[in-house]
């Protein structure tokens, strides 16, 4: 495995994705914060600040899912479905560089649009003089950033099993089921039914834990519980291995396609 030419590929990916879409992203976040700070005020004149400091984290969170999803699904699928992978596997460029190189371009492309976005919304907060847990905000934004690499990879792995279509469908899924994974292992054990406690167990067995990576009622709320070092490190950590477990997997069923 070459880094310069994992480092290459993951420079194309940033810069298609950089010149194609994340300036529009930014200005279209901008501009939603921008109605959001204007409109607020006129439907919750008593809790405005809550609802706009919810509102522009969800924001950000949605934004970046959309993209992770989108350009995550199609970065090995449209190269298969256009037949362009015939070239780069006829370069001196393996597959499991291919993975990796895309996925460490995408994952560049989600930091800077995180990094952008939650700038954009500090930005209204301060100039809006809302109070903020500043240090709550970064530390969500450093997790979101950890979850839409997660979910990224999870995208490349459905987009080399299956049609672009049917990848975005099943990651959306991934996405939601993930965040829930705690309550349904919980309720298979209030069911008190054997089949549906196993079913349930599985499930938060096999999907990954969105929900420990998700900070946003600490940064909403700043709350002062938040999470020890210990389990931030041991939540960060939970997210790379499961990334990369998944693009071990990607990697495998890319070496076995037939083009």
């Amino acid at each position: 495995m070459n880094l310069g030419r994992i480092f290459v590929l993951a420079k194309n990916v940033f810069q298609e994705v950089v010149r194609d879409r994340i300036l529009y992203i930014i200005g279209f976040y901008t501009l939603i914060m921008a109605i959001a700070f204007r409109v607020l005020p006129e439907f919750a004149a008593t809790t405005e600040d809550k609802i706009f400091l919810d509102f522009g984290i969800a924001a950000t969170s949605a934004i970046g899912l959309i993209v992770a999803i989108f350009v995550g699904t199609g970065l090995i699928n449209k190269e298969i479905e256009k037949r362009t992978v015939l070239m780069l596997i006829a370069k001196p460029v393996s597959r499991s560089e291919i993975i990796i190189g895309k996925y460490l371009g995408l994952s560049a492309v989600l930091a800077v649009l995180v990094a952008a976005m939650t700038a954009v919304y500090l930005g209204f907060l301060q100039f809006g003089n809302i109070s903020k847990p500043t240090v709550s905000i970064l530390i969500a934004a450093i997790f979101l950033f950890l979850q839409l690499s997660l979910i990224s990879a999870v995208a490349i792995v459905l987009g080399v099993f299956t049609g672009s279509l049917l990848a975005t469908a099943l990651t959306f899924a991934v996405y939601l089921m993930g965040n829930i994974t705690q309550d349904l292992a919980q309720l298979g054990r209030l069911s008190q039914n054997p089949g549906m406690e196993r079913l349930t167990q599985g499930l938060y067995l096999i999907l990954p834990d969105l929900s420990r990576l998700d900070l946003k009622n600490d940064a909403v709320y700043g709350l002062q519980a938040l999470p020890d070092a210990t389990a931030l490190i041991t939540s960060a950590g939970y997210s790379l291995l499961y990334s990369v477990m998944l693009l071990a997997i990607a990697i495998l069923v890319f070496s076995q396609r037939e083009f």
